[in-house]
C-alpha cells in the first residue's frame, strides 16, 4: 500500500513524501491516526498542487533550519549528572536534558527531533544529531560531568 504521509513519522519519512507501507500498518495505525492518507489519483493530485505553492515557504524553512544547525555546532553543552566514584553514571542522559541545555543556551530543539545513538553511562565527551529538516541535521556535541 502506498500512502502520503500528512506528519513526519519517525523511522518512515517526512511530511509529504510517498511511503510503501504493509497494508495492515497503514489502515491501523497510519490513516487513523491522522499521519498519512491513501495515494490515490486525486490525493496525489493535491499534493502536487500544494507542493507548488509551497515551494517558496519550504525554501525558507530550510534556510531557518541550516542557521539554527550553524548555532548548534557551535555550542558547547555540559550535562551535569550524578556519578560513581569510578565515573559510571546513574540512570542515563536522555534528549529532553539535551534540549534543555540547548535551551539553556537560547536554542529551541523539539527533544523528539534529537537521537542519540547508543544510551550514555559514562562521564565523557559525547555526540547527538539534531535533525532538524529533512535535509538538515546538526552535530550536537556535549561533555557529561559531575554534578
Amino acid at each position: 500500500m502506498e500512502v502520503i504521509l500528512i506528519e513526519n513519522v519517525v523511522n518512515l519519512g517526512y511530511k509529504d513524501d510517498i511511503v510503501k507501507v504493509r497494508d495492515g500498518y497503514g489502515r491501523n495505525y497510519l490513516i487513523p491516526n491522522r499521519l498519512a492518507v491513501i495515494a490515490n489519483e486525486s490525493n496525489l493530485k493535491v499534493l502536487a498542487e500544494n507542493q507548488k505553492q509551497r515551494a517558496h515557504k519550504l525554501e525558507k524553512i530550510k534556510n531557518d533550519a541550516l542557521a539554527l544547525a550553524e548555532q548548534i555546532n557551535a555550542a558547547e553543552l555540559t550535562i551535569g549528572v550524578k556519578a560513581s566514584e569510578n565515573g559510571k553514571i546513574f540512570g542515563t542522559v536522555t534528549t529532553a536534558q539535551l534540549a534543555d541545555a540547548l535551551a539553556a543556551k537560547g536554542i529551541t530543539v523539539d527533544r523528539k527531533t534529537i537521537v542519540i545513538a547508543e544510551p550514555i553511562k559514562e562521564l565523557g565527551e559525547y555526540t547527538a544529531v539534531a535533525r532538524l529538516h529533512k535535509e538538515v541535521s546538526a552535530d550536537i556535541k556535549f561533555t557529561v560531568v559531575v554534578e
